[in-house]
């Protein structure tokens, strides 16, 4: 099974923002909108072209990230 891409960076998109494959959003708006207290629901509803399963994926990926990054993240 192919592992399904969820970030591209690409100097030609947004000059090589990170954003969400297939679209121009940048992945950055996700998390501003988390931060707000805004739901994925109205992040979605903005965004039409990110898909339930694109976020979903992303945020799978963000909390693997910071569990496997502990002791970098821990504050001295």
């Amino acid at each position: 099974m192919k592992k399904e891409q969820i970030i591209t960076i690409d100097p030609e998109i947004l000059g090589g923002t990170p954003v969400f494959t297939g679209t121009r959003v940048p992945i950055k708006n996700l998390f501003d909108y988390i931060e707000t207290g805004e739901s994925i629901d109205f992040f979605l509803e903005d965004f039409e072209g990110v898909s339930r399963e694109q976020v979903i994926k992303l945020l799978e990926m963000s909390k693997t990230l910071i569990e496997s990054s502990s002791t970098i993240l821990t504050e001295p």
